[in-house]
């Protein structure tokens, strides 16, 4: 259970039942075993997929601040997927935080970043849905009489 992969499988399963305490131990784990082995493209996985943990703590600013760092960090590195991966990640933060425009922005930024790295129809498909529902979110404010 100690392989980087079965580590960061086990906190996406912790995550979606709920273990959030868990899954941030293990995220930890994972990620100080990628950073052993040198390999900084896996250490950014690492770090997104605790950002998610702290997305689901309702950390919302630290995740943000997480996922804008590894964001960075592939977009200097021209990890294409894994910039696409943060952006799309941030952007669902951006939306939990009622940032809709940041979330459009990341939204649009991972569809452009998967078709540019020839993303399959499905990764493809989720960040065009999330641009759609953001757009219509978006567009049900500007309408609203409660409008600030």
């Amino acid at each position: 259970m100690r392989s980087l992969a079965a580590l960061n499988e086990k906190v996406a399963l912790l995550r979606l039942v709920g273990r959030l305490d868990e899954a941030w131990e293990i995220a930890n784990e994972a990620l100080r075993q990628s950073r052993f082995t040198g390999n900084r493209e896996q250490a950014v996985a690492s770090r997104i997929r605790r950002a998610q943990v702290l997305q689901f703590q309702g950390k919302l600013d630290e995740a943000a601040s997480e996922l804008t760092h590894c964001i960075l960090d592939s977009e200097v590195h021209e990890w294409t997927r894994l910039a696409a991966y943060a952006r799309q990640h941030r952007g669902k933060v951006y939306f939990d935080q009622g940032n809709l425009e940041g979330a459009l922005a990341d939204f649009t930024a991972a569809v452009f970043l998967r078709e540019k790295d020839g993303a399959d129809a499905d990764e493809l498909d989720s960040s065009l849905l999330a641009v759609a529902v953001v757009e219509s979110h978006i567009a049900a404010r500007g309408t609203s009489p409660l409008r600030a």
